[in-house]
């Protein structure tokens, strides 16, 4: 399928943090929260100070291989996989909780980003090889955020009775609804079927999420070598056990994340993540995730009880170091642990978390990678794209607010003029003349003029308005266009890869939606991309 392709500053969308647009810009403010700006020239230091790194690769590929033993593997996937036990192959990696059906578009973008920079990685540095990983942050107890998607502006909610571990919960008969109530929704589309037929075999009773996570993200983009890993493992958790070990006897993190938080507040910015006394959560065998707290020389999980002393505790840690979870603080920092990576894509609230973390990655001496905002996409189908040629406007346009569309359609097109430009000009030469004639009689009257001018000037504009909002009334089905137009195009007035879920997109267009995602991806420019069904 062929796009039309505009791209647009950050800054114009009026989407994104003043602390996101400060990083694309490269604001002195905040070069001492980063290791290297996401460019060219600075990927080379990034796979220097890789290679220096030791990562147990050996264990990361036996630990993939475990993990998709019961999985097809595409050609590209296996080659990947392959080229890990080599101490030339980098990682380009993304993360993001297992929202069921993938949640939001942004999931599918940040992944595509990761295929797309690990290609352009390649032809700068053809003696090295990079592979796409999805780190799936399994651990994350928030249902309430991962479990619904939105479908034609409906929320659909995955009504559960389980707790905990959002990847450690299990398909059920509440999510097998869901997935019956999508697929009568989208299976007329010519693709639905197709889609359906995949979710289907991943979503399986019992099955879980974490594990229909991983075929899912597998069969959309096995085909591009992306690397799945899901980190709540226990051969991978070991690689963190001095880590864990050092938080939970000495609260290291927090002193170093609360250094970077003051100074980040003190040039201005607002702090994304706070950190607590022990950055670490205790995951049950029920796959509830508890936070830990010491108190007095016990340490305690909450809300439970589960209580250890020192010895008892560093033997739990030595037996079952998968039962011990990094929360936002600390999650980064086993990720970089685990991968031999050089950088990593988020979004803008995942930036302004990791801009407070370079301090725990100088202290544990590893490697901080080049973060890169994740690519973000407007997609207009043809029949929108048509609506907005049709009112006048085009791509540039659509980031506009509703009230100024319409206001400009109006001034444009409406057959009586409703502008009062003129008229505030004509009476502005009027009340000139009228106070050179006060100033010769009187000059304290010019005051009384300039106050008379001023409720004058006031009565015209409010004159204006009206004239504007009855030249609308007469104009109602363009109004409403508009109004439409920019709902679909903005649901629920937040960005459209926020709200809408890949499902619907792939069962109009196929595959050849991923795959011209994929092909307008960028690499490392900083642009907003609208792409318009041509």
């Amino acid at each position: 399928m062929n796009f039309k392709v505009t791209g647009i500053p950050y800054s114009q969308t009026r989407f994104f943090s003043g602390l996101v647009l400060d990083y694309l810009d490269e604001c002195d403010a905040l070069k001492p929260f980063y290791q290297h700006f996401p460019k060219k020239e600075f990927l080379e230091n990034c796979i220097k100070e890789k290679a220096a790194h030791t990562v147990n690769r050996g264990l990361l590929v036996d630990t993939l291989l475990e993990q998709y033993k019961e999985l097809d593997k595409h050609e590209a996937l296996s080659t990947n996989l392959e080229l890990l036990k080599n101490a030339g192959t980098y990682t380009i990696t993304t993360a993001h909780q297992p929202n069921i059906f993938t949640g939001p578009l942004y999931f599918i973008y940040k992944i595509l980003h990761a295929v797309k920079l690990a290609a352009y990685c390649k032809e700068q540095f053809p003696q090295h090889n990079f592979v796409p990983v999805y780190y799936m942050g399994s651990e994350d107890a928030d249902l309430d955020e991962l479990g619904h998607i939105w479908l034609n502006k409906e929320k659909l909610t995955w009504q559960t009775a389980q707790e905990g571990a959002v990847g450690r919960m299990n398909v059920d008969d509440g999510l097998l609804q869901l997935v019956e109530r999508i697929s009568s929704e989208i299976s007329v589309l010519p693709y639905g079927e197709d889609i359906m037929e995949i979710v289907k075999k991943c979503y399986t009773r019992g099955a879980s999420v974490q594990n229909a996570t991983l075929g899912f993200v597998n069969a959309l983009f096995g085909k591009y070598g992306v690397v799945v890993i899901i980190p709540d493992n226990a051969t991978l958790k070991p690689v963190a056990i001095d880590v864990f070990k050092d938080e939970l006897l000495h609260q290291r993190s927090s002193g170093i994340v609360e250094n970077t938080t003051l100074q980040l507040a003190a040039a201005g910015y607002k702090v994304q993540a706070h950190g607590r006394d022990i950055n670490l959560f205790y995951l049950k065998d029920d796959g509830t995730r508890l936070r830990i707290e010491k108190k007095e020389e016990r340490w305690c999980v909450v809300d439970s009880d589960i209580s250890f002393n020192e010895d008892e505790l560093m033997n739990e840690l030595q037996s079952h170091p998968e039962r011990f979870s990094p929360n936002v603080i600390l999650r980064g920092l086993f990720q970089e642990m685990i991968l031999p990576n050089i950088a990593f894509i988020g979004g803008g609230g995942e930036l302004a978390y990791w801009l407070e973390l370079k301090g725990i990655f100088n202290y544990y001496k590893v490697p901080y990678p080049m973060l890169v905002l994740r690519n973000s996409f407007l997609v207009i189908n043809k029949k929108q794209g048509e609506r907005l040629t049709g009112l006048g406007f085009d791509a540039h346009d659509v980031f506009k607010n509703k009230l100024q569309l319409q206001n400009e359609w109006v001034r444009k097109n409406a057959d009586n003029n409703v502008l009062v430009d003129d008229s505030l000009s004509a009476m502005g030469a009027l009340f000139d003349r009228l106070s050179e004639q006060a100033a010769s009689i009187d000059s304290t009257l010019k005051g009384h003029i300039y106050a008379l001018r001023k409720q004058s000037e006031k009565k015209i504009v409010e004159a204006g308005k009206k004239l504007l909002r009855a030249e609308k009334r007469n104009h109602a089905d363009a109004m409403r266009q508009v109004e439409t137009l920019k709902a679909q195009l903005f649901p629920n007035n937040n960005l459209q890869e926020r709200i809408d879920n890949i499902l619907p997109y792939y069962a109009a267009w196929g595959p050849s939606f991923i795959e011209a995602l994929y092909q307008h991806s960028y690499t490392l420019e900083q642009e907003f991309v609208i792409l318009e069904e041509a």
